[in-house]
Protein backbone atom coordinates (compact mmCIF):
# COMPACT_ATOMS: atom_id res chain seq x y z
CA UNK A 1 0.00 0.00 0.00
CA UNK A 2 3.27 2.22 -0.15
CA UNK A 3 1.79 3.18 -3.42
CA UNK A 4 -0.95 5.58 -1.78
CA UNK A 5 -0.41 9.39 -1.49
CA UNK A 6 -0.04 10.60 1.56
CA UNK A 7 -4.04 11.53 2.65
CA UNK A 8 -4.41 7.67 1.65
CA UNK A 9 -5.97 8.34 -1.89
CA UNK A 10 -4.66 6.25 -5.06
CA UNK A 11 -3.88 9.19 -7.19
CA UNK A 12 -4.04 8.61 -10.89
CA UNK A 13 -0.25 9.68 -11.73
CA UNK A 14 1.04 6.56 -9.88
CA UNK A 15 -1.27 3.91 -11.96
CA UNK A 16 1.57 2.40 -14.44
CA UNK A 17 1.37 3.75 -18.24
CA UNK A 18 0.63 0.23 -19.58
CA UNK A 19 -2.87 0.25 -17.55
CA UNK A 20 -4.13 3.42 -19.53
CA UNK A 21 -3.13 1.55 -22.75
CA UNK A 22 -5.28 -1.13 -21.97
CA UNK A 23 -8.27 -1.67 -24.55
CA UNK A 24 -11.63 -2.83 -23.44
CA UNK A 25 -12.87 -6.26 -25.39
CA UNK A 26 -15.48 -5.35 -27.58
CA UNK A 27 -16.61 -8.74 -28.28
CA UNK A 28 -16.07 -9.57 -24.64
CA UNK A 29 -19.29 -12.22 -23.60
CA UNK A 30 -20.43 -10.87 -20.20
CA UNK A 31 -22.10 -14.53 -20.44
CA UNK A 32 -19.28 -15.92 -20.32
CA UNK A 33 -19.27 -17.98 -16.74
CA UNK A 34 -16.04 -18.06 -16.53
CA UNK A 35 -14.05 -14.47 -16.38
CA UNK A 36 -10.96 -14.62 -18.89
CA UNK A 37 -7.88 -13.18 -18.25
CA UNK A 38 -7.05 -9.21 -19.05
CA UNK A 39 -4.76 -10.43 -21.57
CA UNK A 40 -7.55 -12.74 -23.20
CA UNK A 41 -10.22 -10.48 -22.90
CA UNK A 42 -10.23 -6.48 -20.79
CA UNK A 43 -12.84 -6.05 -19.16
CA UNK A 44 -14.05 -3.81 -16.27
CA UNK A 45 -13.63 -6.85 -13.69
CA UNK A 46 -10.02 -8.46 -14.74
CA UNK A 47 -8.93 -4.27 -15.27
CA UNK A 48 -9.94 -3.97 -11.59
CA UNK A 49 -8.29 -7.00 -10.18
CA UNK A 50 -5.25 -6.14 -12.48
CA UNK A 51 -4.78 -2.82 -10.41
CA UNK A 52 -5.71 -3.93 -7.02
CA UNK A 53 -2.67 -7.31 -7.69
CA UNK A 54 -0.24 -4.53 -8.45
CA UNK A 55 -1.11 -2.63 -5.25
CA UNK A 56 -0.66 -5.59 -3.37
CA UNK A 57 -3.46 -7.46 -3.12
CA UNK A 58 -5.16 -10.56 -5.38
CA UNK A 59 -8.76 -11.81 -5.41
CA UNK A 60 -10.54 -14.68 -7.17
CA UNK A 61 -11.42 -14.00 -10.87
CA UNK A 62 -15.04 -13.47 -10.28
CA UNK A 63 -17.95 -12.25 -12.20
CA UNK A 64 -19.91 -9.31 -10.73
CA UNK A 65 -22.49 -11.22 -9.80
CA UNK A 66 -20.11 -14.03 -7.83
CA UNK A 67 -18.46 -10.64 -6.33
CA UNK A 68 -20.89 -9.33 -4.29
CA UNK A 69 -21.80 -12.72 -3.23
CA UNK A 70 -19.17 -13.54 -2.40
CA UNK A 71 -17.99 -12.97 1.31
CA UNK A 72 -14.75 -15.25 1.75
CA UNK A 73 -12.31 -13.14 0.30
CA UNK A 74 -14.64 -9.46 -0.03
CA UNK A 75 -17.32 -7.91 2.89
CA UNK A 76 -20.06 -5.71 1.63
CA UNK A 77 -18.88 -1.97 2.94
CA UNK A 78 -21.18 -0.32 5.12
CA UNK A 79 -19.51 2.69 6.03
CA UNK A 80 -17.07 5.46 4.42
CA UNK A 81 -15.67 4.21 0.72
CA UNK A 82 -11.93 3.82 1.24
CA UNK A 83 -9.11 3.72 -1.74
CA UNK A 84 -9.39 0.41 -3.24
CA UNK A 85 -12.85 -0.58 -2.59
CA UNK A 86 -14.51 -2.32 -5.38
CA UNK A 87 -17.54 -0.78 -6.41
CA UNK A 88 -20.68 -2.22 -8.54
CA UNK A 89 -22.99 -0.16 -10.67
CA UNK A 90 -25.70 -1.57 -12.73
CA UNK A 91 -28.69 -0.98 -15.06
CA UNK A 92 -30.62 -2.98 -12.66
CA UNK A 93 -30.44 -3.69 -8.80
CA UNK A 94 -29.36 -7.04 -9.90
CA UNK A 95 -25.36 -7.92 -9.29
CA UNK A 96 -25.50 -10.03 -12.11
CA UNK A 97 -23.14 -8.18 -15.28
CA UNK A 98 -22.59 -5.35 -13.31
CA UNK A 99 -20.13 -2.89 -14.06
CA UNK A 100 -17.46 -2.71 -11.44
CA UNK A 101 -15.06 0.18 -10.63
CA UNK A 102 -12.13 0.90 -8.66
CA UNK A 103 -12.38 3.48 -5.96
CA UNK A 104 -9.60 5.57 -6.08
CA UNK A 105 -10.33 7.92 -2.57
CA UNK A 106 -11.80 10.98 -2.44
CA UNK A 107 -14.63 11.08 -5.15
CA UNK A 108 -12.49 9.22 -7.72
CA UNK A 109 -12.86 6.29 -9.15
CA UNK A 110 -10.82 4.66 -12.40
CA UNK A 111 -13.00 2.25 -14.88
CA UNK A 112 -12.60 -0.02 -17.75
CA UNK A 113 -15.70 0.52 -20.29
CA UNK A 114 -17.33 -0.64 -23.78
CA UNK A 115 -18.18 3.02 -24.21
CA UNK A 116 -14.71 4.81 -23.14
CA UNK A 117 -12.66 2.26 -24.72
CA UNK A 118 -9.75 2.85 -21.97
CA UNK A 119 -9.40 3.82 -18.54
CA UNK A 120 -10.80 6.47 -17.24
CA UNK A 121 -11.20 8.39 -13.85
CA UNK A 122 -14.49 9.78 -13.41
CA UNK A 123 -16.06 11.24 -10.23
CA UNK A 124 -18.44 8.47 -8.44
CA UNK A 125 -21.28 10.51 -9.23
CA UNK A 126 -21.25 10.45 -12.88
CA UNK A 127 -21.58 6.54 -12.97
CA UNK A 128 -25.34 7.07 -12.15
CA UNK A 129 -26.21 9.86 -14.43
CA UNK A 130 -26.04 7.01 -17.76
CA UNK A 131 -28.63 4.86 -17.68
CA UNK A 132 -25.85 1.46 -17.70
CA UNK A 133 -24.72 2.58 -14.62
CA UNK A 134 -27.75 4.27 -12.46
CA UNK A 135 -28.62 2.10 -9.87
CA UNK A 136 -25.26 1.56 -7.43
CA UNK A 137 -25.12 -1.80 -6.18
CA UNK A 138 -22.65 -1.30 -3.12
CA UNK A 139 -19.18 -1.69 -2.71
CA UNK A 140 -17.09 -4.99 -1.80
CA UNK A 141 -13.65 -4.14 0.06
CA UNK A 142 -11.01 -6.95 -0.02
CA UNK A 143 -10.58 -8.62 3.11
CA UNK A 144 -6.64 -8.57 2.68
CA UNK A 145 -7.36 -4.27 2.71
CA UNK A 146 -8.81 -4.23 6.08
CA UNK A 147 -5.50 -5.21 7.19
CA UNK A 148 -3.79 -2.16 5.39
CA UNK A 149 -6.12 0.54 6.28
Amino acid sequence: MKKQGPNGNVSAEIIPDHFWRIEYDQSHDRDAPLLPSLAESPNCQNFAYALLKHFGCEISPFRSSNLWEDSKETSVVTGALLPLDLLLFNWTSSPWGAHVALHLGGEEAIHLSKKQSTAVVWPISKFQTLPEYRVFIGAKRLRCLDVLH
